[in-house]
């Protein structure tokens, strides 16, 4: 049986320790006596490894000899510490072992498991339950860590069971009304009833119940993250002041109202879509695909096009910010690399709208604190970003403490893109493709999560909507497509069309790609 060795990292005593100070920090900001800390990776490996090969991955692997020193199994407490430590909960994507995985394959040959942790040594808390609440608060998130107070050595590793496909039909027919709303939450399709009610007359009419997955497909596809539900809905604003409104007067699709307020058709048609078709309808012909693919294409010159892509990722943000707002910019590098037949990102940008960090009032229930929540998300978009080597080379912040339960998390990123790969264009016969990294159960109800509610309880409840990003294996997709994009015939793509899989998953994918032609999927 193979055995799980534990491996802990730490800076030599004559380096700074940042992690401990960045702890110490927070600490203090939510008034628990941390004095000091001192900081440790902890690296959990099973497999069949011989004494040399453990040295080797010790030596060779774990650790910058010029920085770092590395020590095999558990270093007792120093006197006056206490203990505590953060591992990814079972099913949550793991990254930074997925490399160390591959890295000992390669220098051993050995197939291995891995999982990784955080030891913290703490001084000046007394007591094992205070170090607990002190890292559920401070160094770890619940939604996605789960925290213990001794070392942590399983004798064997989380591992996946077999599965056997099953085909699962949603009985939704007979349903009432109160009964399709329960579905829609319980089943965290967070459909209104009238889109329910439109499913279930549907299949009435087919005179079938719908498979789990062809009513998870809808539920994405109408989603607020996929379909941008408010943004097309019609509004009717208020004004400050009496009298007619100038704007609403001299704009189609907005109605003026002698209250002075007036009614917007379609927010997002009469907003930015509006002000980009008439620029095109006045003889903007640098414009080559707008509103139409998975970012805007503009002209930069006779041969290159620039396509820039920016979007919210506030709901995941609101519960897990780091890897919120890292598969928020990854989300957007994944966009611009998507667009025609790939375009290569060169810079990242962000605007955030948070509570002020020093806000005094106590915070509601299940809410993070506003300065943990604009420091993870900074460092969400910095880290993915500079992962991958592309630099954030803009940003923004507001604060108003109006954001305190739901930050606006801003991501965007701009490509270069040449002209003649503008298009795509899939054609009948195609094979279809999914290239990138294996999923966990992160991120499942990403797309769907977008249309609910936050609530208090919403941290526990959709931790599973986060996902865990991996900048690593997109950098290696992107470096994959830009090779494959001049590899064919001429130095023409390997492929027709392409597209990334967002939030939507497959079913949003093939269905962008193959809208026109239709497609069979196993």
């Amino acid at each position: 049986m193979p055995t799980v060795h534990r491996f802990e990292v730490r800076v030599k005593p004559t380096i700074a320790d940042t992690r401990a100070a960045a702890a110490i920090r927070r600490a203090k900001e939510l008034g628990f006596p941390l004095s000091g800390a001192a900081t440790a990776k902890v690296y959990l490996i099973e497999g069949e490894l011989s004494q040399p090969q453990l040295t080797a991955v010790s030596a060779a692997l774990l650790a910058d000899p010029v920085t770092e020193e590395v020590r095999v199994g558990s270093a007792p407490n120093a006197p006056g510490t206490t203990l505590v430590e953060v591992h990814p909960l079972p099913g949550v994507m793991d990254p930074a072992a997925q490399s160390v995985q591959e890295a000992i394959r390669d220098l051993t040959g050995v197939a291995t498991s891995v999982s990784t942790g955080s030891r913290f040594d703490l001084q000046g808390i007394r007591t094992a339950d205070d170090a607990k609440a002190l890292a559920s608060r401070a160094l770890a998130n619940p939604a996605i860590h789960s925290v213990v107070t001794a070392p942590f050595h399983p004798t064997s590793l989380p591992h996946g069971s077999p599965y056997t496909l099953r085909l699962v039909h949603v009985p939704i027919r007979d349903l009432t009304d109160d009964q399709l709303l329960h579905l829609s939450k319980q089943g965290h399709l967070f459909l209104t009833l009238a889109e329910m009610q439109a499913i279930q007359a549907h299949y009435r009419s087919l005179r079938r119940d719908p498979t789990d997955i062809e009513l998870e497909t809808l539920a994405q596809t109408w989603s607020e993250h996929c379909v941008h539900k408010t943004l097309k809905a019609t509004v009717h604003y208020t004004c400050s002041a009496p009298g007619p409104s100038l704007f609403a007067t001299t704009h189609p699709g907005l109605t003026a109202h002698a209250d002075g307020s007036f009614t917007i058709d379609n927010l997002l048609k009469r907003t930015v879509a509006l002000a980009t078709h008439e620029l095109i309808a006045e003889g903007l012909d640098w414009t080559l695909s707008v509103f139409k693919d998975n970012s805007g294409v503009i002209a930069l010159d006779d041969q290159w096009a620039v396509n820039i892509k920016v979007e919210t990722h506030n709901r995941p943000s609101a519960i897990e910010p780091y890897g919120g707002a890292a598969t928020g910019i990854g989300g957007c590098i994944r966009d611009v690399i998507g667009t025609g037949l790939g375009a290569k990102p060169i810079a990242s940008t962000d605007v955030f709208c948070v509570a002020h960090p020093a806000q005094a009032a106590p915070l509601p229930p299940g809410v993070l604190p506003p300065r943990r929540v604009l420091t993870d998300v900074v460092a969400g978009v910095r880290d993915y970003g500079n992962r991958m080597g592309i630099p954030t080379v803009s940003g923004g912040v507001f604060f108003d403490d109006r954001y305190v339960g739901n930050p606006l998390v801003f991501c965007g990123c701009i490509g270069l893109l040449p002209r003649a790969l503008v298009k795509g264009t899939p054609r009948a016969g195609d094979r279809i493709i999914a290239l990138g990294g294996r999923t966990g159960r992160d991120g499942i109800h990403g797309a769907t999560f977008s249309s609910a509610e936050l609530q208090s309880t919403s941290a526990s409840e959709f931790s599973h909507a986060v996902q865990i990003g991996n900048a690593i294996e997109e950098k290696r997709v992107l470096d994959c497509i830009l090779r494959a994009r001049s590899a064919g015939p001429g130095g023409t793509p390997l492929y027709t069309a392409m597209t990334d899989c967002g939030a939507g998953g497959f079913s949003s994918a093939v269905g962008e790609m193959a809208s026109q032609l239709g497609a069979s999927v196993e």
